[in-house]
């Protein structure tokens, strides 16, 4: 999983039929099917039935299908996690968790399904080791406007009061080798907010971004993604490295600057995340 791509991960209303067909054409790496907030209440058992009957069509070639539910303390939150359970879906997102009992009781429901967890609370903040050590966890999906209510903070143009809780996510999610996905960005006419905001985002070191609007797509999957410029870099970090250990030495230089060991971790992952984007773009 650590080598699929996450660049884009756009939200999708699970109870509108045409948004659920325009999916199927857009170049995102995955898909939240959402069953909670851009579901009314009133939609919420139409939302299941609509969503299933979409995802049993398919057409979403190898887009990542990962539907969101309502919480389990909601009246709708266990007949859409049984709901789920039956859906061509690849994993179920549970909002609000706040300890690794939330997945418990989940799985308890959805069987082998891969789980995934909103972090969005300040108690799911400071149990996030717990929870990025479940068995059954895949990822994290950084819920950064229900984080900023609960914290009653103010915006901030480089999210200064939520960076603990970004880098907490963050390094949880690393320890325990889970995906890590960053906010949403809710201005989505601002592009050059918008890049700014990814380039924090993939600075940091998450995987990718959640999107509200199609047209957010492209710019998140470009900041994402390698560059040709780190890919040429990685490239000539390798054939360097190797060119030092034939002869003898444990270290090369390349561009006046030190190249060891780990430099080649980083490179040989960033060619393999550009083969896994070219590998999923033909497909």
């Amino acid at each position: 999983m650590t080598q699929r791509p996450f660049r884009s991960a756009l939200y999708i209303p699970g109870s509108k039929d045409r948004a659920l067909d325009k999916a199927r054409s857009l170049a995102v790496d995955a898909i939240l099917f959402d069953l909670e907030d851009a579901v009314a209440p009133d939609e919420k058992v139409n939302a299941r039935a609509t969503l299933k009957a979409a995802l049993a069509e398919g057409g979403y070639g190898p887009r990542y299908k990962i539907v969101r539910i309502n919480g389990l303390d909601t009246e709708w939150g266990r007949a859409d996690a049984e709901a789920v359970r039956d859906m061509a879906a690849d994993a179920v997102l549970l909002p609000k968790v706040n300890s690794a009992a939330d997945i418990d009781a989940l799985a308890a429901i959805t069987g082998d399904l891969p789980i995934w967890a909103m972090m969005e609370t300040p108690l799911g903040v400071i149990n996030a080791a717990s929870i990025a050590a479940h068995p059954r966890l895949e990822g994290f999906v950084l819920g950064t406007n229900d984080l900023a209510k609960d914290l009653n903070t103010r915006k901030s143009e480089r999210r200064e009061p939520l960076l603990y809780a970004l880098e907490a996510c963050l390094l949880a999610a690393r320890a325990y080798g889970k995906i890590a996905l960053d906010g949403v960005y809710n201005a989505f006419k601002d592009d050059e907010g918008l890049a700014a905001e990814c380039e924090q985002g993939r600075d940091m070191g998450f995987d990718g971004k959640t999107l509200i609007h199609p047209a957010q797509v492209e710019i998140t999957n470009r900041a994402f993604g390698p560059s040709e410029a780190e890919i040429d870099l990685a490239q000539r970090q390798i054939a360097a490295f190797e060119e030092a250990e034939k002869n003898g030495q444990g270290v090369a230089v390349l561009d006046g600057r030190i190249v060891e060991n780990l430099h080649i971790v980083t490179a040989r992952a960033t060619l393999a995340k550009a083969a896994a984007i070219a590998e999923l773009e033909s497909q």
